[in-house]
Protein backbone atom coordinates (compact mmCIF):
# COMPACT_ATOMS: atom_id res chain seq x y z
CA UNK A 1 0.00 0.00 0.00
CA UNK A 2 2.57 2.39 1.24
CA UNK A 3 4.72 1.32 -2.25
CA UNK A 4 1.56 2.54 -4.18
CA UNK A 5 0.67 5.88 -2.54
CA UNK A 6 4.26 6.61 -3.39
CA UNK A 7 4.00 6.26 -6.75
CA UNK A 8 0.43 7.39 -6.76
CA UNK A 9 2.53 10.49 -5.12
CA UNK A 10 5.50 10.70 -7.91
CA UNK A 11 3.91 10.22 -10.27
CA UNK A 12 1.11 13.09 -9.38
CA UNK A 13 3.86 15.42 -8.82
CA UNK A 14 5.82 14.73 -12.01
CA UNK A 15 2.94 15.53 -13.86
CA UNK A 16 1.71 18.24 -12.08
CA UNK A 17 5.60 19.84 -12.70
CA UNK A 18 4.92 19.47 -16.23
CA UNK A 19 1.41 20.97 -16.73
CA UNK A 20 0.18 24.61 -17.58
CA UNK A 21 0.48 27.18 -14.89
CA UNK A 22 -3.85 27.89 -15.02
CA UNK A 23 -4.18 24.31 -13.73
CA UNK A 24 -1.94 25.20 -10.36
CA UNK A 25 -4.22 26.64 -7.41
CA UNK A 26 -1.78 28.41 -4.80
CA UNK A 27 -2.42 26.67 -0.90
CA UNK A 28 -0.51 28.69 1.26
CA UNK A 29 0.24 26.94 4.33
CA UNK A 30 1.87 28.33 7.26
CA UNK A 31 5.52 28.03 7.23
CA UNK A 32 6.93 31.80 7.23
CA UNK A 33 5.91 33.02 4.16
CA UNK A 34 6.72 30.84 2.42
CA UNK A 35 3.76 29.59 -0.53
CA UNK A 36 3.71 26.05 -1.99
CA UNK A 37 1.57 24.90 -5.26
CA UNK A 38 -0.54 22.43 -5.39
CA UNK A 39 -2.91 20.72 -8.21
CA UNK A 40 -6.36 22.20 -7.02
CA UNK A 41 -8.12 18.74 -6.67
CA UNK A 42 -5.79 17.77 -4.39
CA UNK A 43 -5.73 20.85 -2.61
CA UNK A 44 -9.79 20.96 -2.34
CA UNK A 45 -10.46 17.33 -1.55
CA UNK A 46 -7.14 16.29 0.77
CA UNK A 47 -7.12 18.50 3.98
CA UNK A 48 -6.47 16.07 5.55
CA UNK A 49 -3.21 15.10 3.64
CA UNK A 50 -1.91 19.20 3.20
CA UNK A 51 -2.44 19.27 7.42
CA UNK A 52 0.20 16.27 7.83
CA UNK A 53 2.52 17.19 5.10
CA UNK A 54 2.76 21.19 7.14
CA UNK A 55 3.08 19.69 10.14
CA UNK A 56 5.63 17.39 8.25
CA UNK A 57 7.64 20.62 6.73
CA UNK A 58 7.22 22.31 10.15
CA UNK A 59 8.91 19.68 12.06
CA UNK A 60 11.68 19.33 9.34
CA UNK A 61 12.41 23.15 9.60
CA UNK A 62 12.61 22.53 12.98
CA UNK A 63 15.68 19.50 12.71
CA UNK A 64 17.12 21.33 9.99
CA UNK A 65 17.45 24.54 12.54
CA UNK A 66 18.63 22.32 15.26
CA UNK A 67 21.53 20.51 13.04
CA UNK A 68 22.62 23.86 11.51
CA UNK A 69 23.19 25.18 14.89
CA UNK A 70 24.98 22.12 16.14
CA UNK A 71 27.07 22.51 12.76
CA UNK A 72 27.67 25.79 13.56
CA UNK A 73 29.31 25.19 16.77
CA UNK A 74 31.13 21.51 15.52
CA UNK A 75 32.56 23.98 12.76
CA UNK A 76 33.65 26.88 15.20
CA UNK A 77 35.19 24.11 17.61
CA UNK A 78 36.57 22.46 14.68
CA UNK A 79 37.90 25.83 13.51
CA UNK A 80 39.47 26.37 16.79
CA UNK A 81 41.51 22.93 17.10
CA UNK A 82 42.67 22.71 13.11
CA UNK A 83 44.05 26.55 14.15
CA UNK A 84 45.92 25.32 16.81
CA UNK A 85 46.91 21.82 15.12
CA UNK A 86 48.94 24.18 12.67
CA UNK A 87 50.14 26.31 15.22
CA UNK A 88 51.23 23.55 17.01
CA UNK A 89 52.97 22.18 13.69
CA UNK A 90 54.86 25.02 12.65
CA UNK A 91 56.12 25.40 16.35
CA UNK A 92 57.28 21.69 16.22
CA UNK A 93 58.89 22.37 13.07
CA UNK A 94 60.52 25.65 14.52
CA UNK A 95 62.24 23.37 17.37
CA UNK A 96 65.47 23.98 16.19
CA UNK A 97 64.78 27.95 15.98
CA UNK A 98 63.21 27.89 20.03
CA UNK A 99 66.82 25.61 21.19
CA UNK A 100 68.73 28.68 19.30
CA UNK A 101 66.61 31.58 21.16
CA UNK A 102 66.58 29.41 24.91
CA UNK A 103 70.22 28.75 24.55
CA UNK A 104 71.40 32.53 23.97
CA UNK A 105 69.56 33.85 26.47
CA UNK A 106 70.64 31.30 28.87
CA UNK A 107 74.49 32.67 27.30
CA UNK A 108 73.47 36.04 28.05
CA UNK A 109 71.10 36.10 31.03
CA UNK A 110 72.44 32.74 32.60
CA UNK A 111 70.37 33.75 36.31
CA UNK A 112 67.01 33.76 34.26
CA UNK A 113 66.97 29.93 34.78
CA UNK A 114 68.18 29.94 38.02
CA UNK A 115 64.64 29.22 38.79
CA UNK A 116 65.13 25.58 37.31
CA UNK A 117 66.29 23.56 39.68
CA UNK A 118 67.30 20.04 39.98
CA UNK A 119 63.91 19.35 41.07
CA UNK A 120 62.40 20.85 37.78
CA UNK A 121 64.47 19.77 35.97
CA UNK A 122 63.73 16.10 36.87
CA UNK A 123 60.00 17.28 35.92
CA UNK A 124 60.70 18.46 32.99
CA UNK A 125 62.62 15.34 32.00
CA UNK A 126 59.81 13.30 33.55
CA UNK A 127 57.22 15.21 31.45
CA UNK A 128 59.31 14.81 28.46
CA UNK A 129 58.78 11.16 28.40
CA UNK A 130 55.34 11.27 29.49
CA UNK A 131 54.72 13.00 26.81
CA UNK A 132 56.06 10.36 24.34
CA UNK A 133 54.52 7.48 26.80
CA UNK A 134 51.17 8.20 25.65
CA UNK A 135 52.13 7.69 22.02
CA UNK A 136 52.73 4.30 22.76
CA UNK A 137 51.32 0.50 23.62
CA UNK A 138 52.94 -2.44 25.19
CA UNK A 139 52.56 -4.02 21.36
CA UNK A 140 54.94 -1.29 20.27
CA UNK A 141 57.60 -2.76 22.99
CA UNK A 142 57.32 -6.50 22.00
CA UNK A 143 57.48 -5.83 18.45
CA UNK A 144 60.74 -4.00 19.16
CA UNK A 145 62.00 -6.83 21.57
CA UNK A 146 61.57 -9.62 18.61
CA UNK A 147 64.29 -7.73 16.76
CA UNK A 148 66.94 -7.13 19.22
CA UNK A 149 69.44 -6.37 16.35
CA UNK A 150 68.22 -3.00 16.21
CA UNK A 151 69.31 -2.18 19.69
CA UNK A 152 72.35 -4.02 19.71
CA UNK A 153 73.67 -2.02 16.28
CA UNK A 154 72.65 1.20 18.05
CA UNK A 155 74.22 0.43 21.17
CA UNK A 156 77.51 -0.35 19.02
CA UNK A 157 77.47 2.97 17.50
CA UNK A 158 77.50 4.69 20.63
CA UNK A 159 79.82 2.71 22.52
CA UNK A 160 82.08 2.32 19.23
CA UNK A 161 82.13 4.97 16.66
CA UNK A 162 81.39 7.72 18.88
CA UNK A 163 84.09 7.04 21.73
CA UNK A 164 86.86 6.31 18.65
CA UNK A 165 85.07 9.76 16.53
CA UNK A 166 85.54 11.62 19.25
CA UNK A 167 89.13 10.73 19.71
CA UNK A 168 89.80 11.08 16.29
CA UNK A 169 88.72 14.68 15.69
CA UNK A 170 90.13 15.62 18.82
CA UNK A 171 93.71 14.59 17.63
CA UNK A 172 93.01 16.37 14.06
CA UNK A 173 91.95 19.45 15.73
CA UNK A 174 95.10 19.11 17.97
CA UNK A 175 93.12 19.85 21.13
CA UNK A 176 95.63 19.19 24.48
CA UNK A 177 94.92 16.73 27.16
CA UNK A 178 92.36 18.14 29.02
CA UNK A 179 89.97 19.12 25.74
CA UNK A 180 90.85 15.81 24.67
CA UNK A 181 89.80 13.53 27.74
CA UNK A 182 86.45 15.93 27.44
CA UNK A 183 85.36 14.97 24.04
CA UNK A 184 86.55 11.32 24.46
CA UNK A 185 84.19 11.68 27.84
CA UNK A 186 81.02 13.26 25.33
CA UNK A 187 81.75 10.30 22.73
CA UNK A 188 81.41 7.20 25.91
CA UNK A 189 78.19 8.38 27.55
CA UNK A 190 74.73 7.44 27.07
CA UNK A 191 71.62 8.43 24.73
CA UNK A 192 70.03 11.73 25.85
CA UNK A 193 66.51 11.59 26.72
CA UNK A 194 65.38 14.66 24.05
CA UNK A 195 66.23 11.35 21.23
CA UNK A 196 62.94 10.32 22.03
CA UNK A 197 61.45 13.52 21.28
CA UNK A 198 63.30 14.17 18.07
CA UNK A 199 62.66 10.28 17.09
CA UNK A 200 58.49 11.39 17.50
CA UNK A 201 59.08 14.71 15.00
CA UNK A 202 61.11 12.69 12.53
CA UNK A 203 58.33 10.15 12.10
CA UNK A 204 60.66 7.35 13.48
CA UNK A 205 60.21 4.79 15.92
CA UNK A 206 59.48 6.03 19.80
CA UNK A 207 59.66 2.61 21.26
CA UNK A 208 62.52 1.53 19.69
CA UNK A 209 64.38 4.89 20.43
CA UNK A 210 62.79 4.47 24.38
CA UNK A 211 64.55 1.05 24.33
CA UNK A 212 67.82 2.61 23.08
CA UNK A 213 67.77 4.94 25.71
CA UNK A 214 67.45 2.93 28.39
CA UNK A 215 69.89 0.27 27.02
CA UNK A 216 72.74 2.98 26.59
CA UNK A 217 71.76 4.22 30.46
CA UNK A 218 72.32 1.18 31.65
CA UNK A 219 75.41 0.88 29.80
CA UNK A 220 76.84 3.73 30.68
CA UNK A 221 77.34 2.24 34.04
CA UNK A 222 80.36 0.03 32.62
CA UNK A 223 80.55 1.16 29.04
CA UNK A 224 81.24 4.49 30.04
CA UNK A 225 84.17 3.92 32.98
CA UNK A 226 86.02 1.50 30.66
CA UNK A 227 85.88 3.32 27.51
CA UNK A 228 87.73 5.93 30.02
CA UNK A 229 90.19 3.99 31.13
CA UNK A 230 90.95 2.27 27.85
CA UNK A 231 91.38 5.53 26.21
CA UNK A 232 92.15 7.68 28.33
CA UNK A 233 94.25 6.03 30.93
CA UNK A 234 91.96 7.56 33.74
CA UNK A 235 89.20 5.67 35.90
CA UNK A 236 86.28 7.60 35.88
CA UNK A 237 83.84 6.39 38.65
CA UNK A 238 80.09 6.65 38.01
CA UNK A 239 77.22 5.63 40.71
CA UNK A 240 75.84 2.97 39.19
CA UNK A 241 72.56 2.76 41.80
CA UNK A 242 72.16 6.23 41.49
CA UNK A 243 72.15 6.15 37.29
CA UNK A 244 69.62 2.90 37.74
CA UNK A 245 67.37 5.03 40.40
CA UNK A 246 67.26 7.96 38.08
CA UNK A 247 67.13 5.90 34.95
CA UNK A 248 63.69 3.97 37.08
CA UNK A 249 62.28 7.80 37.45
CA UNK A 250 62.90 10.07 34.73
CA UNK A 251 62.61 7.24 31.87
CA UNK A 252 61.00 4.39 32.67
CA UNK A 253 57.93 5.54 35.06
CA UNK A 254 56.60 7.94 32.62
CA UNK A 255 56.86 5.65 29.73
CA UNK A 256 54.64 2.75 32.07
CA UNK A 257 52.29 5.80 33.19
CA UNK A 258 51.98 6.44 29.67
CA UNK A 259 51.02 3.78 28.06
CA UNK A 260 48.87 2.54 31.19
CA UNK A 261 46.74 5.84 30.23
CA UNK A 262 46.95 4.89 26.70
CA UNK A 263 45.89 1.60 27.36
CA UNK A 264 42.84 2.05 30.34
CA UNK A 265 41.70 5.74 28.88
CA UNK A 266 41.96 5.39 25.46
CA UNK A 267 39.57 8.57 24.79
CA UNK A 268 41.15 10.84 27.23
CA UNK A 269 44.84 10.53 25.39
CA UNK A 270 43.31 10.84 22.27
CA UNK A 271 41.92 14.03 23.68
CA UNK A 272 45.37 15.37 24.88
CA UNK A 273 47.41 13.79 21.87
CA UNK A 274 47.83 16.84 20.12
CA UNK A 275 49.67 18.44 23.29
CA UNK A 276 52.49 15.85 22.94
CA UNK A 277 54.95 17.59 20.69
CA UNK A 278 54.18 21.12 22.69
CA UNK A 279 54.90 19.68 25.67
CA UNK A 280 58.07 17.71 24.69
CA UNK A 281 59.36 20.99 22.93
CA UNK A 282 58.81 23.08 25.87
CA UNK A 283 60.71 20.57 28.45
CA UNK A 284 63.61 20.17 26.02
CA UNK A 285 63.76 24.08 25.32
CA UNK A 286 64.18 24.37 29.47
CA UNK A 287 66.22 21.42 29.75
CA UNK A 288 69.09 22.60 27.16
CA UNK A 289 68.67 26.39 28.94
CA UNK A 290 68.98 24.90 31.79
CA UNK A 291 72.16 23.09 31.48
CA UNK A 292 73.66 25.99 29.13
CA UNK A 293 72.73 28.22 32.29
CA UNK A 294 74.51 26.37 34.58
CA UNK A 295 78.16 26.72 32.51
CA UNK A 296 77.82 29.86 30.57
CA UNK A 297 81.20 31.17 31.22
CA UNK A 298 82.83 27.69 29.56
CA UNK A 299 80.67 27.71 26.18
CA UNK A 300 81.54 30.97 25.47
CA UNK A 301 85.00 30.94 26.46
CA UNK A 302 85.59 27.78 24.05
CA UNK A 303 86.98 28.95 20.72
CA UNK A 304 86.12 27.16 16.80
CA UNK A 305 88.99 24.85 17.59
CA UNK A 306 86.67 23.27 20.20
CA UNK A 307 83.29 24.46 19.05
CA UNK A 308 83.91 22.94 15.50
CA UNK A 309 84.99 19.39 16.72
CA UNK A 310 82.10 18.83 18.76
CA UNK A 311 79.68 20.17 15.85
CA UNK A 312 81.36 17.80 14.17
CA UNK A 313 80.85 14.73 16.42
CA UNK A 314 77.12 14.85 16.83
CA UNK A 315 76.39 15.95 12.78
CA UNK A 316 78.74 13.08 11.51
CA UNK A 317 77.55 10.49 14.33
CA UNK A 318 74.08 11.45 13.00
CA UNK A 319 75.14 10.85 9.58
CA UNK A 320 76.77 7.46 10.08
CA UNK A 321 73.97 6.67 12.64
CA UNK A 322 71.78 6.89 9.67
CA UNK A 323 73.61 5.53 6.83
CA UNK A 324 75.48 2.44 8.44
CA UNK A 325 72.23 1.11 9.13
CA UNK A 326 70.55 1.96 6.03
CA UNK A 327 73.40 -0.12 4.02
CA UNK A 328 72.85 -2.87 6.14
CA UNK A 329 69.52 -3.80 5.49
CA UNK A 330 67.69 -1.96 8.35
CA UNK A 331 64.57 0.20 7.30
CA UNK A 332 64.01 3.96 7.18
CA UNK A 333 62.34 4.15 10.33
CA UNK A 334 64.75 2.52 12.60
CA UNK A 335 67.99 4.12 10.40
CA UNK A 336 66.24 7.30 11.22
CA UNK A 337 65.84 6.51 15.03
CA UNK A 338 69.19 5.27 15.20
CA UNK A 339 70.80 7.89 13.58
CA UNK A 340 68.99 10.23 16.15
CA UNK A 341 70.12 8.10 19.15
CA UNK A 342 73.52 7.82 18.20
CA UNK A 343 73.85 11.89 17.17
CA UNK A 344 72.18 13.01 20.33
CA UNK A 345 74.44 12.16 23.53
CA UNK A 346 73.24 13.00 27.28
CA UNK A 347 75.85 15.82 27.24
CA UNK A 348 74.46 17.26 31.23
CA UNK A 349 75.79 13.89 32.52
CA UNK A 350 79.34 13.84 30.71
CA UNK A 351 79.15 17.70 32.12
CA UNK A 352 78.52 16.02 35.95
CA UNK A 353 81.02 13.10 35.29
CA UNK A 354 84.19 15.49 34.20
CA UNK A 355 83.11 17.76 36.90
CA UNK A 356 83.28 14.86 40.16
CA UNK A 357 86.09 12.87 38.49
CA UNK A 358 88.10 14.54 36.25
CA UNK A 359 90.92 16.83 38.22
CA UNK A 360 91.35 19.01 35.21
CA UNK A 361 88.64 21.71 34.74
CA UNK A 362 88.83 22.47 31.65
CA UNK A 363 87.94 18.56 30.78
CA UNK A 364 84.21 19.74 31.45
CA UNK A 365 84.31 22.60 28.64
CA UNK A 366 83.24 20.06 25.39
CA UNK A 367 80.31 18.58 27.72
CA UNK A 368 79.22 22.04 28.10
CA UNK A 369 79.54 22.77 24.39
CA UNK A 370 78.03 19.72 23.69
CA UNK A 371 74.62 20.57 25.38
CA UNK A 372 74.18 22.75 22.58
CA UNK A 373 75.45 21.56 19.69
CA UNK A 374 73.29 18.10 20.24
CA UNK A 375 70.25 19.80 20.64
CA UNK A 376 71.01 21.82 17.78
CA UNK A 377 72.13 18.64 15.47
CA UNK A 378 69.00 16.76 16.99
CA UNK A 379 66.45 18.77 16.33
CA UNK A 380 67.64 19.67 13.02
CA UNK A 381 67.65 16.25 11.90
CA UNK A 382 64.18 15.87 12.99
CA UNK A 383 62.75 18.68 11.34
CA UNK A 384 64.55 17.66 7.81
CA UNK A 385 63.40 14.17 7.96
CA UNK A 386 59.62 15.30 9.18
CA UNK A 387 59.14 16.37 5.80
CA UNK A 388 60.39 13.44 3.88
CA UNK A 389 58.02 10.71 3.57
CA UNK A 390 58.43 7.12 4.59
CA UNK A 391 57.44 4.08 2.05
CA UNK A 392 54.76 1.94 3.39
CA UNK A 393 57.01 -1.04 4.73
CA UNK A 394 60.06 0.42 5.97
Amino acid sequence: MRVQTAAFLLITSTAYGFAPAAVRTPVIHNIGNAVSFQPAALALSDKRRSTVSMDMAKSSTMQMSSEAADSGEKSLGSKIFDMYTKTANVATTLFPLWTVLFTALALKRPSTFDFFTTEYFTAALAALMLSMGITLTPDDFVAVASEPSSVLMQFALCYGMMPALAFGLGRAFGLDAGLLAGMVLVGSINGGQASNLCTYIAKGNVALSVLMTTATTVGAIFMTPFLCKTMLGTVVPVDAAGIAKSTCQVVLAPIAIGMSANKFFPKFVKAILPFAPVVGVVSTCLLVASAVAQVAEPILNAGISLQLPVLLLHLIGGLVGYWLPKLTGFGEVKSRTMAIETSMKSSAFGFLLAKLHFGDYIARVPSAVSVVWMALTGSFLAVVWRYIPVKDGE
